[in-house]
């Protein structure tokens, strides 16, 4: 059995991929139609270049925080810590960042992981949660502050 191969020729310069079906359009207005720059890295290597701002790690960048009830739009530098966002977002909800419990992408992250590491981009939304063991530390203080009983499970019943 015999295959036969095409290959594809790659030079310097730039390509225009789009319109495969060899639509002519008139007028210069070619929609459909994206060019790729190309560049030859020292290693010989040839990569697609890179638009000025859009890489990862640069930049302000939004970030949607949603609490239970709420959400809030972040604005901040990409090369952030998860704990720097929570300093932002103890400004804005009444919630120390001890208190805080920042998840992206499913998973509860750490104060000192950057943002842009574990791949928050522009506009991704990070989801904020209490956390239960300082909640229910704050409502046992409340109760004991107002010399409230606990509420107990049980009853006594006499017969």
């Amino acid at each position: 059995m015999m295959m036969k191969l095409k290959s594809n020729k790659f030079c310097r310069g730039s390509f225009k991929f789009g319109n495969a079906g060899g639509n002519n359009v008139k007028g210069g207005d070619q929609k459909g139609v994206t060019e790729i720059k190309w560049e030859l890295r020292p290693g010989g290597m040839l990569v697609q270049r890179r638009e000025i701002g859009s890489s990862v790690g640069e930049g302000t960048i939004l970030v949607r925080v949603s609490t239970v009830s709420q959400c809030h739009d972040i604005s901040i530098e990409a090369t952030s810590t998860f704990g720097k966002l929570k300093m932002i977002l103890s400004l804005v909800t009444s919630l120390e960042p001890r208190e805080q419990r920042l998840l992206f992408k499913g998973k509860e992250r750490e104060d000192e992981e950057y943002l842009h590491m574990v791949g928050v981009r522009d506009k991704d939304k990070v989801l904020l949660l209490q956390d239960p063991a300082i909640k229910e530390m704050k409502n046992l203080r409340r109760f004991r502050s107002t010399n409230q009983q606990i509420p107990t499970a049980y009853r006594t019943i006499s017969v």
